[in-house]
Formats: structure tokens, sequence, C-alpha cells
């Protein structure tokens, strides 16, 4: 009897059968073990990328892993539907941001749910809708009640095309990102969180997190804490009191006597108020405004200083230093102004050096000997000298010393500081959350109520591509709040949405607070996994917004993410031809390779016109590239199991994967035999099981039995505890292969073959859930495979020892076999000439007799 597999009619009642009876459906259950797994929800852009698939089917195996070992697992999905792309896809397409998005959402959910992903579609989050957002805008008001909140003026990175803020890591070279305008630093009011009040707890709590190490250095580095002394320079001149003592913070106080000028930002106040009579100095700052600000690009940029015309006054020598605005500082980081000890920081000493001002040498190396520094600065720790009472110090002591003398005329404090600043989450947008603020006729700034949310964007605009039909002010009815007062028109960062969606996912239908107890069972999220490209902002906002959340009594725990994923990238070869003097990029899948007969070389030439094109190497699949590949294709070509194989068995889960048609139909190929296997020992072979006495096997029963064990051994460690799921498949393939040269078809052989493909079915089902649904009905079991318990392997078979012996014939060696070391003269016997490696050899021929030298040889005499 002919089965032939069709994986569409297998995953189409595969699928049926999981949403008729509901089965990813959860609630909670004080009396089971619970298991959180989450990826990072998408942003709705329309398709599904190898990126996402491979995302979502880690994160769908470990859930299927974790159900089958008994646990209550919560597996949701949802949409981070914010955002500037929608703004700029209404712009292109004439449609509104609302419409784009929505449509974007209904096609990318059909493309999921055709993934088979265990996903609890009733517990489905869309930040844009007002259910969701409303409860952030709550929160927004109870955090300015709270002092958590403010605003003021602060100076950022301004895209003048799409007209809003960029952090400094999205602008590259002085250009947007997003638009490739040059961007330019103004000041303008902002909405900031006070992330900064967190700094020591977030940088502690990375201690305690089973997380990548390189995720916890990169955000230990980006909050950036640094144990130093603020000393206090007073400012020769008529100035503002705020700004009569000039704060520069310095972690390396024992540099102190070597300071020859004091550095500040442009953006500093003090520089602000000397550019005011300063025509050379105000153009100076202009120039800085423009052009890319992150701490990569003001280091590799050249360093230029313009002295700003005070000086202050040092703390302990009495000297006045001179003050220099320089082009390498911002006000973000630090106080603003720094030390200029151009004998021992080398930027400083190139400044120095090309300004001609004074370099004081103040630390020796360990000898004692004074460095040389006629061409660069010493940077190394040593000895202070030059520096009265405290030469002769090393650092450390150095750095208790000054510090107390510093205390002790009152003239600075040891301080940490932190490289970050707090979180400014206004943005100049239409497609976001409304900030849920009004302002009187007389400038007064207050929060909506309750009863006033929430606030939802106006739909009565007509979207076109000009600017303005995006801005909030040009619309009467949602601006203009009567008697002279006004709404806010900004909206949130993106960043806010995507930072508590992990916990609504736990009381996703409460309609009257932003959460409720259940979260005290789902939370921490046992799992996360998403893209190491969110180590740093995401992940470190998530982390901040679950301690406000905690600190309000929302929730209990600590921290929002127990174990941490990082996927890596789904990269693919590259092909073009230069046409017209430009590069025309060809997708992988129109590309035919053949090996040159005469060289051996690979050559890469296109189906349609057989014309060669130029290899690019390998890269990260991108649009502009054209090298990515539709999931649909592969899915509609080789099925969704045949794709989630392929994702799962090609590389460790955080490395980079490279994509590959013939990997594909590689996978599409074991799942046909495993479907064709199980065919046929059904149809043909099959018999009811019968319990497997270890003593009772055949050797050649007991290497199959044996290593059915040890698979199940091997992906109970690998799969649960170590995540690295290419090795596990790797063994099933091995064992697959196996059963299909087992020809034994007894009653206890049939057993054996039994257990085996059992045992494959259980470790693939979360890997390939559609073909494993369906295999396990063949094999006669009445519950569903999702319900089946992970496999236990058989200890007493694993401890069994076995032993080697040499297999000769007339003396002549043949084979080397193992065996059960408990195996007697008469069963050793058996099993040797039941081996097929014998056998052969013994065709036509009569055994005299059998000569056995216990645990080593054996020797077959034969006659022809």
């Amino acid at each position: 009897m002919k089965n032939p597999f069709y994986y569409i009619d297998i995953e189409q009642e595969a699928q049926k059968f999981w949403e008729d009876n509901k089965c990813f459906e959860t609630v909670e259950d004080i009396n089971k073990e619970k298991f959180y797994c989450l990826c990072m929800f998408p942003y709705p852009s329309g398709n599904l990328h190898i990126g996402h698939v491979r995302n979502y089917t880690i994160g769908d195996v470990i859930s299927r892993l974790q159900r089958m070992l008994g646990k209550n697992v919560l597996n949701p999905i949802g949409w981070d539907a914010f955002g500037m792309p929608a703004e700029n896809a209404a712009k292109k397409n004439i449609i509104s941001p609302k419409k784009w998005t929505s449509a974007n959402i209904f096609y990318m959910r059909k493309q999921l749910k055709k993934l088979g992903f265990s996903y609890n579609w009733g517990r489905e989050i869309t930040t844009c809708n007002f259910k969701y957002f409303r409860w952030e805008q709550w929160f927004f008001i109870k955090l300015i009640d709270h002092g958590l909140i403010y605003k003021t003026n602060a100076s950022v990175n301004w895209d003048p095309v799409d007209n809003t803020i960029l952090a400094n890591e999205q602008v590259i070279k002085g250009i947007g990102w997003r638009s490739g305008a040059k961007v330019e630093r103004i000041k303008i009011p902002i909405w900031f969180l006070k992330i900064t009040d967190y700094a020591e707890e977030l940088l502690k709590g990375l201690e305690n997190l089973d997380w990548p190490e390189s995720v916890k250095k990169m955000q230990i580095n980006w909050i950036g804490k640094s144990k130093g002394i603020e000393i206090y320079f007073k400012v020769l001149a008529s100035v503002p009191n705020f700004l009569s003592n000039l704060k520069v913070f310095t972690k390396r106080p024992d540099t102190l006597f070597g300071v020859t000028y004091i550095i500040l930002a442009p953006d500093h106040p003090l520089v602000e108020l000397a550019a005011q009579n300063n025509k050379k100095l105000m153009n100076f700052c202009k120039t800085f405004r423009i052009g890319g600000n992150s701490s990569v690009e003001l280091l590799n940029k050249e360093k230029i200083s313009l002295y700003i015309g005070y000086k202050v006054l040092h703390p302990i020598t009495n000297e006045y230093l001179p003050i220099y605005v320089s082009n390498f500082l911002i006000m973000e980081y630090g106080t603003g102004a720094v030390m200029g000890v151009p004998a021992h920081y080398q930027i400083d000493w190139e400044l120095a050096y090309k300004y001609g001002l004074p370099i004081k040498p103040v630390i020796s190396d360990k000898n004692g000997i004074l460095p040389e520094i006629s061409k660069k600065a010493y940077t190394k720790y040593g000895f202070i000298i030059n520096s009265g009472i405290f030469d002769k110090l090393n650092f450390f002591e150095a750095f208790d010393y000054i510090n107390k003398y510093i205390k002790q005329i009152k003239c600075g404090v040891i301080k940490n500081h932190f490289r970050l600043r707090d979180w400014g989450i206004s943005r100049q947008r239409y497609w976001g959350t409304p900030i849920p603020i009004k302002y009187g006729p007389k400038g007064e700034t207050v929060p909506l109520t309750d009863k006033e949310l929430p606030v939802c964007l106006p739909t009565e605009l007509s979207f076109n591509s000009k600017l303005d039909n995006f801005n909030l002010k040009k619309i009467p009815s949602f601006y203009e709040l009567g008697n002279g007062w006004v709404r806010d028109t900004e909206t949130f960062d993106t960043f806010i949405e995507s930072s508590w969606y992990y916990a609504r996912f736990c009381s996703y239908n409460n309609k009257k607070s932003i959460l409720d107890a259940r979260v005290n069972y789902w939370l921490p999220v046992d799992m996360y996994i998403g893209g190491i490209e969110h180590a740093i902002l995401h992940l470190l906002y998530a982390r901040f917004f679950h301690k406000l959340m905690r600190d309000f009594g929302f929730l209990e725990c600590d921290e929002p993410f127990k174990k941490l994923i990082t996927q890596g990238m789904v990269i693919t070869p590259t092909y073009y031809r230069k046409i017209h003097g430009k590069k025309e990029w060809f997708s992988p899948l129109d590309i035919k390779l053949n090996k040159d007969k005469n060289t051996g070389q690979i050559i890469a030439t296109l189906i349609k016109d057989g014309g060669s094109v130029i290899s690019s190497g390998i890269e990260k699949m991108s649009k502009s590239k054209n090298n990515g590949v539709d999931p649909k294709t592969i899915i509609d070509k080789f099925g969704a199991d045949t794709l989630r194989l392929f994702i799962m068995f090609s590389a460790p889960t955080e490395q980079s994967l490279i994509w590959s048609e013939t990997g594909i139909k590689g996978a599409y190929r074991f799942l046909k035999r495993l479907w064709n296997l199980v065919h046929i020992h059904i149809s043909k072979y099959f018999s009811k099981n019968n319990k497997i006495k270890i003593s009772s096997l055949t050797p050649s029963q007991f290497i199959l039995y044996r290593k059915t064990q040890k698979t199940i051994k091997k992906a109970t460690e690998d799969m649960i505890f170590r995540h690295t799921f290419n090795t596990v498949i790797a063994k099933v393939m091995e064992l697959t292969n196996l059963v299909s040269r087992f020809l034994d078809y007894s009653i206890l052989g049939l057993s054996v073959i039994r257990e085996a493909l059992k045992s494959i079915i259980l470790i693939m089902s979360p890997i390939v859930p559609h073909i494993t649904h369906v295999l396990w009905k063949k094999l006669g079991y009445e519950h569903p495979v999702i319900d089946a318990n992970w496999p236990k392997f058989n200890k007493q078979c694993l401890l069994e020892k076995l032993i080697t012996v040499v297999v000769q014939i007339n003396g002549k060696f043949r084979k080397i076999l193992k065996f059960p070391i408990n195996y007697g003269p008469k069963k050793l016997a058996i099993g040797i000439l039941s081996s097929k490696h014998i056998n052969c050899y013994l065709i036509g021929k009569l055994i005299n007799k059998i000569i056995i030298v216990p645990e080593k040889i054996i020797n077959i005499v034969v006659k022809k």
C-alpha cells in the first residue's frame, strides 16, 4: 500500500487538530510548574523573513519541549505596531498608518500560522490598540506624580527630513540612518524618564542573569559606572551662580597636579554664555551641531579646540587655567567638562601639542623614572611626582589621600559617575502613543485625568506625502481643548511599548488595571529569544521598566527575563552583475552553480539567460542585496516542517546560519524517508508492542535498542539543558539510518523497531510537529503526540558493559564486534553468526567448529 508524503495535507491536518482542540490556550495552574517562553515580538512590516522564522522556530521548539516535560507553557505573540516605517509607508502608498499596519498584521498572522507555531492566539497584543497603550499613558501620569518623569530642554540629534530626534547610534558619519539627511544638533523640550535613578541596580542585577556574557558586557559598558572624584574649579569671571564653580569629574585624581587647561563640550552652558559675545565661538558651536555625535565618531574626527575667553582657578595649586571648547565632548557624558592633562592622556597631549599648551608630567613609571613625553603621553599608572605632599604615592594611595584633602578644603566629593543618561521618551511623530499632557493658556503643564484616557490619535487626516498631514497641531479637533488649553502633540518613543508587553501578556484581558495577580504566576520570562542587536536599548529599557512596575507594586520579581538566547543571523550568498556602472543584485534562488571541468572552479550563472554573475560572498539577508528568501516560497515547495528542520539543524542557535537550498532539500529527503520508514513497518511487519528485556535481546537487537537509549539521553542533555538542537538531529538521523538497515522482523525485533520509531517521533515532535502528529497516530497511539511526555532512557542498558571481540574465519581477521559482557559462549556464537558482517563470509561453507578465547578472539573454522 502506497502512502505518499503529501506535506500540505499533513500540515493542514495537524494545524486543524490544534486549533479545534485549543491545544495552546493557557491558564494559570498553581499545581503545575510554569514555563514562560517569549520571542521578541515583530514589527508588522508586511512580510516575515527567514530571520523572523529562525527566531520563532527556536522559541516554538523550546515551548513544545517544555510542554512535554509536564510544564504549563505560555508562548504568546503580538505586534510592535507603532513607529516611523508606518508613517513613511503612509506617505508612499497614500494610506493611513493604521490601515497599512492592520493589513500587514493580517498577512503576517497567516504566515505564522502556516509554520505551525504553538502560540496562544487568544493573548495576542497589538501595541497600537488603545486597549494596550491606554495603560502606558496611565502609568506615565503615575510616574510624573512620583517625580520620575520631567521635561527639560536638551541637545538632540535632529533629522530635518524625518523631522524627528535620533539616538546617537542612529547617526552614521553625520547622516540619519533612515533618511540619509545631514543631522543637526538642536535644543528642544523633551520628556525624560529617570533611568539614571536605577543605574546601580541595573548594573548589579546583571550578575544573577543567565544571559550571554557578551550581552551583559555590552550593558555594563553602556551603563558605564566610573568611580572617581568630582572637583570644583572656580570660574574667574562674572557668571551666574550656577556656573561659578565648574564641576569636573576624573577617574584619575593622581593626575590633578598635571592639569594645564580645562575642556568643555560645545553645548555646555558656560560655552553658550561665552558665545553670546564671541562670534568665532558661536560659529564653532554651530559647526559642531551638524553631523554625528556618537562616541565612535567623536573620537575618530579631527580634534579641534578654541579658547572661550574664561579661566578657572586650580583648587590646590591656585594656578590660572584656560578653558577650551572642543568638538569631541558632548554634554550627555559626565558633566560636559574634563581636565586637560596632556602629559598623561593622549587626546589631551594632541591638543596641547597642536595649540602650544603646557605639558606637565606628574606620574613616573614604577621604577621612579620620568617617562619620555615629547612624542606621546605616558598613560600608565605609576608614582606621583611634581605634586607636593602627594609625591611618591601610587594610584590607589593617591585616590584616598587626594579625596580626603579635596573634602577637607571643600572643593570636591568622591562620586560614582555613569555613562547612562536619562531616557528621552518623546518623539515628534504621528504614529505613536499620544503623550497624555495638556497645556494651559498661562503655560501650565497638567497631566490628564484617568477619565480623559485613552488619548487616541485622530483619524480625520488625508494621508499623502506632505509632512503637514502628520502634524497633530494642524488637527483642531485633537489639538485644541477650549479656553486656551491645548494637547501635547508628541508621542512616546516606541521602546516604551516594547518595554512592558511581556508582562501584559500575563494580564492580557484585564480592562480595569495595567496588570493583575496573574503576572506573579508567569513572571519572570523563563526563556527570552531575540537578536543581539537588541542587547542594549530594548533589553535595558525593559529591565528598567520592570523595576518601575515592581516598585509601584504591579509585580513582585526583580528582573523580567531569566534566560536569554540571542540567535545568530541568517546569511546567504550574494550575486550581481555590473550594468551601466551599477550593481544589479540577483536572488540566490535564480542562480545555478556549475563546476568548470578544466579548472574545477565553481561558476555562478543566471538561470534565465545562462550568463555568468559575480559572487560577492556571504552576507546577511537584505532587500538591498536581493539575497533574501521568502519563507512562503519554501513552505509552498517543501512544507513548514522542512523549513523548521533546516533551521534547527544547520547551525547552533547562537551562530550565523548559512542559507542553502541544498540543505533544504536534504531536510525534505529526511522527512520523506522517516515517513516511508514508519509506513513500511506499519503496513508489512508491525505487531503489538512487547515489553523489552535486555537479557532477551540478540546482539543486533541490543545494538539498535542501545542506540535508541543513547539517542534519548543525548537529546535530553542537549535539547533541555544546552539548547544545542543540531547535535540531537544528527543523532536522530544516525538512529534512523540504523533502523532502515535493521532486517530482524521477529516479534522482539519489531518491538525494538517500534521503540526506536516511537523515540524518534517524540524527540523530533517539537522540531517537526506536523509530520510527527500524523506518524504518532499511525503508530496506533490514541492520545496526540502534543500531549505525550518526553521519552526516558533506560539507564540499565547504558550501564551495560560491552566487550570487544575480534572475529576470525580460519584464522583470518574479518571484523571487530561488540557484545554485552554477560553473553555466554552459546549466545555469543549465535550473535556472531547472525551478524551480516560475518554471515556474508559463510555462504556455502560448512562450520566445523567455533573456538572462543573469552573477551578476546573468536575463530570460526569452516570447510568449503
